[in-house]
């Protein structure tokens, strides 16, 4: 290892690494604080080249490689162990930006929230929307094919995706950058790496797919007695196509929010058991209070809502969301949670809860399950909260344990033990155990192909 090392140092530029302990350590760690890694090096990249000859370097000397982008994921499969730690974070130009095209090529370590902007500057918009793309990053995104809140109406991430330019395990530049719509020239290479958790290559830059920026978002918030009534006024918001997230919260979350949370406020007068948070993209303010009007009136006449509050301002829509936003971040004060990330059919969710509720409540008495997420496309964030009188390490023990008998409730109905985190390290096992047989062997099959050596993130995925 020392020799690889000295290889690194002695063949990239000043800068490009460092072995310095202080600047690695925010890097070993992920935000839980359930990963914790180490690391001889860590790589710095400022270029395309850069990477490919540091990757070069690696694989003469054997060194295996974890890339990471903001350092956000939630499965572990970016916090090294003992492999070369290479970071994106310097990679963040924006290379061109085609509003006749709706286009935009972008590397890999710039924010999503850079992104974003890149897109409203040039009067577009780039929908993917996350809780952390003020510190997530595009090869991040890309990488574990991000979901967020606006999947039901332009898809997941690798659905906004032209092509991607990527470092092989070998060092070879894969160069799949392009705008075009159209291009059957044989297998889609540039999927390959969407997705694959770094475990094919490093994705150094995107061509990604941007849209015209809706004139207008009409938010409101729903108060509800059960996801079954949520499910329901999905059907009634689903009738129209400027329905653009659907979001779906329980009362145990938002009481976490508000009181743990600065400046949250519980938004409504009364109690409620469920919340819905509901978008639709329109063409003015007036257009978007008459759809949330009409469509929020019907639920409340059939009592499948209990109230209403539809926003009236930029302000106080960017309230609601952010109750939703800090929906992970209140869950740290249940002093410990286990945390799966799920989907099944749409309309299976209500059923799923019920089910999965009663199969962790009778293995452990009193824990707190907190469901939310994206009910508009059937991902939702399974977490169960410790009980208050277990021990917090005696409850964290039990990860394993409960993983599986949620999972075992997920595949009952046909669903994925992983919607948008990813595999990782977290559900490795998991994936080995319960994917298709034919599936995991080709998945192996293209690993080998293109990283014989298993250079690339070997911990993950497979």
């Amino acid at each position: 290892m020392n020799l690889g090392v000295k290889a690194l140092q002695e063949g990239l530029p000043e800068g490009a690494w460092s072995v310095d302990a202080d600047i690695i350590a925010p890097q070993l760690t992920e935000w839980r604080d359930k990963y914790f890694g180490h690391t001889p090096i860590m790589l710095t990249p400022r270029n395309t080249s850069e990477v490919a000859q540091a990757v070069k370097l690696c694989a003469l000397h054997g060194l295996k490689i974890v890339p990471q982008g903001g350092n956000t994921g939630l499965v572990g499969g970016q916090i090294p162990m003992g492999e070369v730690l290479l970071s994106l974070r310097k990679m963040t130009a924006v290379q061109s930006v085609n509003p006749t095209n709706n286009s935009i090529i972008i590397e890999a370590g710039a924010t999503l929230r850079s992104l974003q902007e890149a897109a409203d500057k040039a009067g577009r918009k780039f929908p993917l929307s996350l809780a952390s793309e003020g510190s997530c990053t595009v090869g991040g995104v890309l990488s574990t094919n991000a979901g967020g809140v606006h999947v039901l109406k332009y898809g997941t991430t690798k659905d906004l995706v032209f092509g991607v330019e990527a470092v092989l395990a070998d060092g070879r530049i894969f160069n799949g950058l392009t705008d075009l719509r159209k291009d059957n020239t044989g297998y889609d290479l540039n999927r390959l790496f969407l997705g694959a958790e770094g475990t094919l290559g490093i994705i150094t830059m995107a061509s990604l797919k941007l849209f015209p920026k809706p004139r207008h978002v009409q938010r409101a918030m729903v108060g509800l007695k059960t996801p079954q009534d949520a499910l329901a006024i999905l059907g009634l918001a689903s009738g129209n196509p400027a329905l653009a997230m659907f979001e779906v919260m329980p009362a145990i979350g938002m009481d976490l929010v508000t009181a743990h949370i600065e400046g949250q406020r519980y938004p409504f007068a009364g109690p409620h058991s469920w919340f819905a948070l509901i978008d639709w993209e329109v063409e003015s303010e007036a257009a978007g209070i008459g759809l949330a009007e009409s469509v929020l009136g019907d639920a409340l006449e059939k009592g499948l809502a209990q109230d209403v509050i539809i926003a009236q301002s930029g302000s106080q829509a960017a309230q609601l969301l952010a109750l939703r936003e800090n929906m992970s971040a209140g869950q740290k004060f249940l002093g410990g949670s286990v945390k799966l990330d799920i989907t099944v059919p749409i309309f299976d969710i209500p059923d799923f809860l019920k089910k999965a509720d009663t199969a962790i409540l009778k293995a452990v008495p009193g824990a707190r399950p907190v469901a939310f997420g994206h009910f508009g496309d059937g991902n939702i964030h399974y977490n169960i909260g410790r009980p208050e009188a277990m021990e917090t390490d005696a409850f964290l023990a039990r990860w394993d344990e409960l993983s599986d008998i949620a999972f075992d409730v997920v595949e009952s109905f046909g669903g994925s033990i992983s919607a948008e985190h990813g595999i990782g390290i977290m559900k490795k096992d998991d994936l080995a155990a319960r994917a298709n047989v034919v599936k995991l062997s080709l998945l192996k099959a293209v690993k080998n192909a293109l990283d014989p050596d298993n250079i690339m993130n070997p911990r993950v995925l497979i």
